[in-house]
Order: structure tokens, then C-alpha cells, then sequence
């Protein structure tokens, strides 16, 4: 009916690397790189992808990528990919160091402490699968990432948590955003891309082509030549709550039937990134929420937004995923959207 089954890739760029099949027993089913940091590459729903994948696919770690953009180059995309624990955004160089392209913890395996199968004839539905990724330097910031990658057997939905921890002896500084990356055919020409609040562009002047007032920026449209290559944009954004603290953001595509809805807690997670690269045959939104937007330390420090976590001291974050196939579900998600800032 479901459940999770670890194996290891033995082909390609990605040979050696750990990975775990999670199967919720709805068609929603993907694959958590464990030697990723437990990030998640494929997902699917039924006949669907859900998640953009690069031209790259998973490839094995490489811890010491974290200088400059080689960040970019094990960039396999995926449904969420992890940025940080210390830096999120372009790489910088300043008075406390050198810090590449979105930080080391995507380039990190973790240490698997426990997997929890599920049960249908004990009535037990729930399965997870837990570890632990440490972002370690001798004599210097000791973090550590718990995560908890959890679903129920027949609901469509993916839930992680995860506690980030200074086990160090100094106070460190903390950054953290989830590089959440749809694509085909849940993204495709004509799908909704779904959040509220306040907004910024990320570009400025002639740069600035998509996020601007009067543009319809919401709605996917075809490949753009301007995305060729490098071409992207995006926008950061002061994510408005529910009156419980909850923010929705997500994809909503009418011609396949299906929404994503993506959930996490104002208070942990404060900002919205809205990637675009629509480029032919690279075709990606992402949807990033973040404890920052991707400014940098540097950027974070000089605004008075950067986080500290003094020794022993820890933080915990929440993030759902859930796929959306009734007309009423659907609509209630469209429908108790936020009115737009």
C-alpha cells in the first residue's frame, strides 16, 4: 500500500549516492536524497510530475563546493532543496569571511537515526524518516540540522520538520531558505502561481520585465527568450498569514486538475521568494520560503535581520506539502486566499 524504501543510485553523476522511495499509497510518491541533506528530487502525483528537475539530475555530495556560484554546479533542482544553514544568496566576501553561492548544507549526507514504516493492519498510517546533517567546521560554527521527513499512509501530503541546533562553544549566525522548484506539466503555461502580500522585485530598471505593477506576473506563460541561459527574476516577498499564523503559497493548473498547496508558520518563516526561469526546455517556479530573503549575510547583518543562535540554542521549522485533486478542496484553497496587498 506504501511506505519508504532506501536504496543506493548506481549510474551516472549520482553513483553511491543514498536515497529513500517514500510511497503514501494516494500516487504521491518521492524520492528524499538522504546524502542531499535529505532534500527531495522527484515527486510525482498518479501520471504527474510535480518537481523541476535539472539537466544535472541528483549528483553525488560535494562538501567542499562552497565557494563562489559552485553551488550552481550540483544544482540537481528538485522539489525542495535546502540553503544555508549560515547564508542564503549570491556569494560575498567581507570581514567575517567568504561565503558561496546559498551555503554548504545542500552538499551534506546525513546520518539516518531512525525510519518509522507504517502499519494498516496494526492501524498504524504514519511512517517518517529522520536524520541528522551536521554543518561543522574545527575550532569554528558547529550547526546541526534535525530533520523529520513524515506522511500518512493515504493522504497526499508531505510534512518536514526540522530543528536547527548550535552545538558550537560561539555564537553563530543562522540563515535558512527552502528552494521549493516546480515544474512540468504541474507548471506549464496557464497555471496560477498562488501567494499574498507584500512585494518587491528582486531587478530593477530594464531588468525588471515580469514583476512589475500591471503585470500579469501571476499567471505561467510560454518559454521566454529572455530566459535563455541564465535569463531569470524574481520577487521577494512579505508573505501575508491567516489568522492562525499560516501562510499558503502554491500552483494551481486547471487544465491537469491539480493545485499544490505549500504551508509553513509566519513566525518561522517570515519570506516568500518567487523564482521564474521560464526558459525553452528549463521551464521552473520556485516557491521559497525563507527565514530571509536570498540577500546574503552580509545584506542581512547591515539591515539588523540576520539571526544569531547563541550556544545550545536551537530553532524549529514546519513545512506541508500537499497535492490537491477535488474540485472542493481546490476551491477552498483558492478561496481562502488572503486579499491580495
Amino acid at each position: 500500500m506504501g511506505g519508504i524504501e532506501t536504496s543506493v543510485i548506481d549510474n551516472g553523476a549520482g553513483r553511491g549516492t543514498r536515497i529513500a522511495w517514500i510511497n503514501t499509497g494516494t500516487g504521491l510518491r518521492y524520492k528524499v536524497v538522504i546524502d542531499r541533506a535529505m532534500d527531495i528530487a522527484d515527486a510525482f502525483y498518479n501520471q504527474h510530475s510535480l518537481a523541476w528537475l535539472s539537466h544535472l539530475g541528483i549528483t553525488a555530495p560535494q562538501p567542499f563546493s562552497d565557494k563562489g556560484i559552485d553551488w550552481i554546479r550540483t544544482f540537481g533542482g528538485g522539489l525542495l532543496v535546502t540553503c544555508g544553514l549560515t547564508h542564503i544568496g549570491g556569494p560575498e566576501t567581507d570581514e567575517f569571511g567568504e561565503r558561496g553561492l546559498h551555503g554548504q548544507i545542500s552538499n551534506i549526507p546525513a546520518e539516518i537515526e531512525s525510519i518509522i514504516q507504517p502499519d494498516p493492519v496494526a492501524g498504524k498510517m504514519e511512517m517518517s524518516i529522520t536524520g541528522l546533517i551536521r554543518q561543522t567546521h574545527p575550532l569554528g560554527i558547529r550547526l546541526e540540522l534535525r530533520r523529520t521527513i513524515s506522511a500518512t499512509l493515504g493522504k497526499a501530503s508531505i510534512r518536514i520538520h526540522d530543528e536547527v541546533i548550535n552545538k558550537g562553544n560561539t555564537t553563530a549566525p543562522h540563515m535558512l531558505l527552502y528552494h521549493c522548484n516546480f515544474g512540468w506539466p504541474l507548471v506549464d503555461e496557464g497555471a496560477e502561481i498562488i501567494w499574498e502580500g507584500f512585494w518587491k522585485s528582486r531587478e530593477s530598471g530594464e531588468s525588471n520585465k515580469i514583476f512589475r505593477e500591471g503585470n500579469s506576473f501571476r499567471k505561467c506563460v510560454a518559454p521566454l527568450d529572455d530566459h535563455s541561459g541564465g535569463g531569470e527574476e524574481a520577487a521577494f516577498i512579505d508573505i501575508a498569514p491567516n489568522s492562525s499564523g499560516q501562510c499558503t503559497s502554491g500552483i494551481y493548473n486547471a487544465a491537469i486538475g491539480i493545485a499544490l498547496a505549500l504551508r509553513f508558520k509566519k513566525e518561522q518563516l517570515p519570506w516568500l521568494t518567487n523564482w521564474l526561469h521560464f526558459g525553452k526546455g528549463e521551464y521552473v517556479i520556485g516557491l521559497e520560503p525563507g527565514t530571509n530573503p536570498p540577500i546574503g549575510q552580509a545584506k542581512a547583518r547591515e539591515l539588523n535581520q540576520l539571526i544569531y543562535l547563541l550556544p545550545g540554542e536551537s530553532r524549529v521549522y514546519d513545512l506541508e506539502i500537499e497535492v490537491l485533486d477535488q474540485e472542493t478542496t481546490i476551491n477552498e484553497f483558492l478561496n481562502n486566499r488572503i486579499s491580495r496587498n
